[in-house]
């Protein structure tokens, strides 16, 4: 189902919702940031990431003076409407992360009952069929490669 991005649940987060960044290729999980009502809508017109800064209190575009940027080439929404995934290409050098990795996610946590570790794949994309049936794709998408809506249909 496609929604507009006015659906979009700001309140429960004082006006932000999370917004986690997965490489639309390999389905790798490379950050998680902050949108409001405006990140949002600007990433949607333009086709590029557009956070929140919660410190500067102000909009970024990632990759602005990295030039490593995050194209979106899907986004969606959870079934509260309170979070956006966005399925991105990474252009640039491809270091999404500050330290200069491509994923912000390289630190793995221990713990549980059994202490035992469990390997976390990060080439295994999330499903298809799982991805559509838990989530709702917001509308609106800039589309910055000259495609047509049945080559974006076919991608996904």
């Amino acid at each position: 189902m496609d929604i507009d991005s006015s659906s979009i649940d700001f309140d429960k987060m004082q006006g932000l919702v999370p917004a986690v960044i997965q490489d639309a290729a390999s389905g790798e999980m490379l950050m998680v940031g902050f949108m409001n009502c405006e990140a949002l809508n600007a990433t949607l017109a333009t086709g590029f990431v557009t956070f929140y800064s919660r410190t500067r209190q102000k909009l970024w575009t990632k990759g602005e003076t990295s030039g490593n940027r995050l194209q979106v080439v899907d986004a969606w929404t959870d079934c509260d409407r309170d979070t956006v995934l966005l399925r991105v290409n990474v252009l640039g050098e491809g270091k999404v992360c500050h330290t200069g990795s491509r994923s912000c996610f390289t630190e793995r946590l221990v713990g549980g009952t059994d202490k035992q570790q469990v390997p976390f794949d990060s080439a295994s994309p999330v499903g298809e069929a799982a991805l559509r049936a838990s989530s709702h794709r917001v509308s609106g998408i800039a589309r910055n490669d000259n495609s047509s809506a049945e080559d974006s249909e076919a991608r996904r």
